[in-house]
């Protein structure tokens, strides 16, 4: 959370708009909760096609969904899919890197309305542990000049997340 706060206030990394970065403070966090921090069976999809992900802009990314995530949040189960960018696999940094957009039931109450993302690692082996509390907004949520990634239909999680950052900015 640090370290999104510093990005956030640094002039160069910032995504939000100029006027909005000067009375930066923090970013407003759900409490840390470990009843969002869940074990996910991944059922890989090496047939999935490449497709183009819609975007806030017109641009359209190129993903490739990389598998299934099964978990359980309190009494329900889901199966949501996670996906991989097909220009950043090129780049080594982000070799091992997938992508989890998602949308839920706090979406436009609490956070931001399309919807918040995660970033997970390519695991060894078939489970992944997933840390709600490190959901964030995209970047188009604090600046109308990013073109960011809507979260598909499938990747709406019927449950209130209340964990990860929140759609306010604290000055």
């Amino acid at each position: 959370r640090h370290q999104q706060n510093l990005e956030f206030s640094d002039s160069l990394e910032s995504p939000l708009e100029e006027k909005d970065r000067l009375e930066f403070e923090s970013l407003d966090w759900y409490p840390l909760d470990t009843n969002f921090i869940v074990w996910a069976r991944m059922e890989r999809s090496p047939e999935a096609e490449v497709f183009e992900m819609p975007t806030s802009t017109d641009r359209k990314p190129e993903y490739r969904q990389y598998a299934i995530l099964h978990f359980t949040l309190g009494d329900s189960t889901f199966a949501v899919p996670i996906y991989r960018n097909m220009r950043l696999k090129q780049i080594p940094m982000y070799k091992d890197h997938l992508f989890f957009p998602f949308s839920d039931l706090t979406n436009s109450f609490g956070t931001y309305g399309g919807g918040r993302y995660l970033d997970l690692q390519i695991p060894e082996g078939d489970s992944v542990l997933i840390d709600f509390n490190r959901a964030y907004n995209p970047y188009c949520a604090y600046n109308g000049k990013y073109s960011c990634p809507i979260p598909p239909r499938k990747n709406q999680i019927n449950f209130q997340i209340k964990a990860g950052v929140r759609y306010r900015v604290t000055h």
